[in-house]
């Protein structure tokens, strides 16, 4: 069990790619209008809060996100490799009409086991799993007690697993929308949702 008291998790705001469809993965695009509002919610939200350490993605999309964090909180950001996103391999970039064309047969090997797939010439869920204990590991290092994780919804996925102690089964019927921040409890296992702009919380 991880001695944090709070780990809150945001994903980056809403992208170009994510309205177009795309898979993104360690690809990028820009952040759209509303994603930038998305984020100012949000940070807003945690402004309320006892946030003592901002940690963020390489990737740009969640960088940007992050520094906008960070501007709001008044503290510094800290980059770690380990919250990048699912590696799509070859699938990144492309929608899933796109993907199905140049990868006939993926879709229904990842519906078979979601967890254990691996994307050609990326990463599985296991991987990501494996990822995000490391990557809180060296945030509980650092001394954080209440740190925020600026990632993605994927690895977001996996944080949430090693936090909370779900199973893969749990843990991949989760989703987490460029709006919502949630608030996780690790001693009680417990996911709140910190409603954006308001520093309200409510079970997930």
């Amino acid at each position: 069990m991880f001695a944090f008291e709070f780990v809150y998790l945001a994903r980056h705001g809403q992208t170009v790619w994510n309205l177009e469809g795309r898979q993104q993965g360690r690809l990028d695009s820009p952040l759209t209008s509303e994603g930038v509002l998305q984020v100012r919610r949000n940070a807003a939200a945690v402004r309320c809060e006892p946030v003592d350490a901002l940690f963020s993605s390489p990737l740009g999309r969640a960088r940007t996100s992050a520094a906008m964090f960070a501007a709001a909180l008044g503290m510094p950001l800290r980059v770690l490799d380990e919250l990048s996103e699912v590696d799509h391999g070859e699938l990144s970039g492309l929608t899933r009409t796109e993907a199905a064309a140049a990868w006939p047969g993926q879709a229904e090997a990842r519906a078979r086991d979601r967890y254990l797939y691996r994307f050609p010439g990326g990463e599985s869920y296991a991987d990501a799993d494996a990822r995000a204990g490391r990557a809180l590991a060296r945030i509980a290092r650092s001394g954080a007690r209440a740190p925020l994780l600026v990632s993605h919804e994927m690895i977001g996925r996996m944080l949430l697993k090693n936090l909370a102690g779900l199973d893969s089964v749990q843990a991949l019927r989760l989703n987490h929308p460029s709006d919502v921040v949630y608030k996780v409890r690790p001693a009680l296992a417990r996911i709140e949702v910190l409603e954006s702009g308001t520093g309200q919380h409510g079970p997930l």
